[in-house]
């Protein structure tokens, strides 16, 4: 199967996916879901909210993996893993700035928060624009 072009498009709204990576078995506190609430209300308001969500426990989940031409299955929970990805969110921002000005304030809920109970990143990266331009 031949590679699909993709374009990463610059100078109108982007698309970027942010991934939360934390460890996993620490789930949110209310506050916490409120204050990312709140901040999610706002920023679906603005249009630049496309899509967000919190992801299920790696004990819920399966990896597939493909080496030297061979599938293999793995049941979670990812036990090996030091952090895991536990939730995302799609923006459309004008800019990787912009992008990463949403990412901060993100960031700075779990700051001010979670204090220093937990270390939490947050990875952004622009989607790729599949042919024929749509997201």
């Amino acid at each position: 199967m031949p590679a699909l072009p993709l374009s990463y498009p610059g100078g109108e709204d982007v698309r970027y996916m942010m991934l939360v990576k934390s460890r996993e078995g620490v789930p949110p506190t209310p506050e916490l879901m409120a204050a990312i609430g709140g901040l999610a209300q706002e920023m679906f308001a603005k249009g630049a909210l496309v899509d967000m969500g919190g992801l299920a426990p790696s004990s819920a989940g399966a990896r597939i993996r493909l080496e030297r031409g061979t599938l293999s299955l793995t049941d979670g929970p990812f036990t090996e893993a030091k952090e895991l990805v536990g939730g995302y969110a799609v923006m459309e921002a004008a800019s990787k700035a912009e992008a990463l000005k949403f990412g901060r304030r993100f960031m700075q809920v779990h700051a001010d928060i979670l204090r220093d109970t937990l270390d939490v990143e947050l990875e952004i990266r622009q989607l790729a624009t599949p042919p024929g331009g749509a997201q």
